[in-house]
């Protein structure tokens, strides 16, 4: 499993130009599951996330985790983070999982976040979003569950 997680002041999905999540404060994270992923990687990473201490305190220090901050997590399914592009021009996503084993684990990941007490808003999985994001720093982190 790999997550890109970037901190925002706001961010904003939207489907066929509808908004369907918006977040304030806090992460907007990517979600890409692998064919080998399951709810063991999901957990591991939620746990990870919850304990990430990359808010800023009331010195500008990244020092607080989302929950301290009273942040939001804005949490979106990205299946091109798989993406294989030592061959060719054009990228594979064989090593990512099926959309049926990928919608699961990424739900599990979503509920295990929200079990934590962390406000987590989402996109449309299998869904053409738009995201509107403003960055915050900026400060990205790529996370993965082998890391």
């Amino acid at each position: 499993m790999r997550l890109v997680i970037q901190r925002i002041s706001k961010g904003k999905v939207s489907v066929e130009n509808k908004a369907v999540s918006e977040a304030s404060k806090g992460y907007f994270i990517l979600v890409g599951v692998g064919q080998q992923d399951s709810e063991y990687e999901a957990n591991f990473l939620a746990q990870k996330v919850t304990k990430l201490r990359i808010m800023q305190d009331e010195s500008g220090k990244m020092n607080l985790t989302l929950k301290d901050a009273d942040g939001e997590a804005l949490v979106v399914s990205q299946f091109t983070l798989y993406a294989d592009t030592k061959d060719g021009n054009r990228p594979s996503f064989i090593k990512a999982a099926r959309p049926e084993k990928a919608r699961l684990v990424y739900d599990h990941f979503v509920e295990k976040l929200k079990s934590y007490g962390i406000k987590t808003k989402t996109g449309k999985f299998g869904e053409y979003m738009k995201i509107e994001v403003v960055l915050d720093g900026p400060v990205t982190i790529v996370m993965g569950s082998s890391s």
